[in-house]
C-alpha cells in the first residue's frame, strides 16, 4: 500500500487517479446542499504536515460514515486521488479507524517535519539567548520557559501559510533569521528589540491558533475569537513583564538606559502595529525602523510560504506558469534556477611538455 502525508498527496496528485491511503485527523464536517437541493458534507482532515477538505456526497456510504464519527477521529483513507482547481478529491475510497500501534505512530508526526520544528526551536532559543538587553532577554526567557510546549503547538494561520501544528515555530524561526540577518545590512536597527518583537509579534496566537496536546485538530476559542491575537499579546506581554520585574532580576532595572518603560512601550508598538495597516487588522501604524522592518519580515516570510506551497500544489496552467491562488495577487512563474558555474577545466599544458 501507498502511504503518503497530506503534503506529499498535494505534491503527487494531479489529473490522473493516484492510488494511495492517507493517514488523518477528522478536524469538522459541514452540512451543505447542491443547487438542487442534495445534501452533502465538507470534511476537513489533517496531519502534521497539513490539512485539505474532501466531499462527501449523500449516496457515498462516506457521507453515513463520517456523520455518526466524533470529531477528532483518526482514520486510514485507502482512495484514488486526484487533485484540480477546486482542491483535493477521492473516489473509490475505502477507510478504517486507527487504533493501537498505527495511532500512536499518527500522533508522533511526520519525522521530517518534526526535525524541521526541532531545529526551528534551537534556532529560537539560541537567538534569544543572544540578546543583550536584560530585560528583553529576561522577557524572552520567562516566556519559553512558562509558554513553550503551548508555543510548539501553535499553528501560525488557520489557512495560507503555516498553517499547520508547529507552524508558529517555524514562522517565528524564520523571521529572527531574516531578522539578525537585516540587523547586519542595517546595523542601526536594535537588534535586541527586533529580535524579540519576533518573538512576541504572534503570541497571541497561542490562543487564537492552539492545538490540543495531542492530535492535529486546530480549536477556537473565545478569547481568540473575541480578542484576537494582536490584543492577546499585547495582554501577554504586559503579564510576563509585570512578572519579570517584580523577580530578582528586575531590581536592578532602574538605572538602566535606555528606560525600562520605554524598552516595554517600543516592544508593545511592534506587536500593535505588525499587520502594517488598519485594515489589516493593526490598531496601529508602524512608527519605529524595528516596526517598519518587523511589519516587512513577517509580510515575506508569509508570502514565500505561500509561493512554495503554490509551486508545490497548484495547477500548471501553462509550462511554468502556475494557477494563482488567493490571497497572492497573480499566477505565479517558475523561480529562476540560481546560476551554477561550469566545473574548472584544467589548461592544456604547452606544446611539447608532457608533464
Amino acid at each position: 500500500m501507498n502511504f503518503l502525508t497530506i503534503a506529499s498527496l498535494k505534491n503527487e496528485a494531479g489529473e490522473q487517479a493516484l492510488a494511495a491511503a492517507v493517514d488523518a485527523e477528522l478536524q469538522s464536517r459541514s452540512q451543505r446542499q447542491t443547487k438542487t437541493g442534495k445534501p452533502y458534507l465538507v470534511l476537513t482532515f489533517a496531519d502534521a504536515t497539513g490539512s485539505f477538505s474532501l466531499n462527501a456526497w449523500s449516496d457515498a456510504p462516506l457521507f453515513d460514515a463520517a456523520s455518526s464519527l466524533p470529531d477528532g477521529t483518526v482514520m486510514r483513507l485507502d482512495a484514488e486521488w486526484t487533485q484540480n482547481t477546486y482542491g483535493v478529491n477521492a473516489t473509490n475510497v475505502a477507510w478504517e479507524r486507527l487504533t493501537g500501534d498505527a495511532l500512536e505512530v499518527f500522533y508522533a508526526g511526520d519525522a521530517a517535519t518534526a526535525e524541521k520544528q526541532r531545529r526551528d526551536w534551537d534556532t529560537i532559543t539560541g537567538l534569544c539567548a543572544s540578546v543583550n538587553d536584560p530585560r528583553l532577554h529576561a522577557l524572552a526567557d520567562h516566556f519559553l520557559k512558562e509558554f513553550g510546549p503551548r508555543f510548539r503547538r501553535a499553528a501560525a494561520a488557520r489557512k495560507n501559510h503555516h498553517a499547520r501544528r508547529g507552524g508558529l515555530i517555524e514562522h517565528v524561526s524564520q523571521m529572527m533569521r531574516t531578522a539578525d540577518a537585516v540587523c547586519t545590512a542595517y546595523p542601526r536597527l536594535n537588534r535586541d528589540l527586533l529580535l524579540v518583537g519576533v518573538l512576541f509579534h504572534d503570541c497571541g496566537k497561542l490562543w487564537e491558533n492552539q492545538y490540543r496536546e495531542r492530535g492535529f485538530t486546530q480549536d477556537y476559542s473565545l478569547h481568540g475569537e473575541m480578542l484576537g491575537h494582536i490584543p492577546l499579546g499585547i495582554e501577554l506581554v504586559n503579564k510576563l513583564w509585570r512578572d519579570v520585574a517584580d523577580s530578582p532580576a528586575g531590581r536592578g532595572w532602574l538605572p538602566l538606559e535606555p528606560a525600562t518603560e520605554t524598552v516595554r512601550l517600543h516592544l508593545l508598538h511592534l506587536i500593535a502595529s505588525h499587520h502594517g495597516e488598519y485594515q489589516f487588522g493593526s490598531p496601529a501604524l508602524p512608527r519605529t525602523p524595528e516596526a517598519i522592518a518587523l511589519h516587512h519580515i513577517d509580510n515575506l516570510d508569509a508570502k514565500l510560504e505561500m509561493m512554495a506551497d503554490v509551486y508545490a500544489n497548484s495547477n500548471e496552467l501553462a509550462e511554468g506558469i502556475y494557477e494563482k491562488q488567493f490571497p497572492l495577487p497573480a499566477n505565479l512563474v517558475e523561480p529562476l534556477p540560481s546560476f551554477e558555474p561550469l566545473p574548472a577545466v584544467a589548461a592544456a599544458p604547452p606544446r611539447g611538455e608532457l608533464f
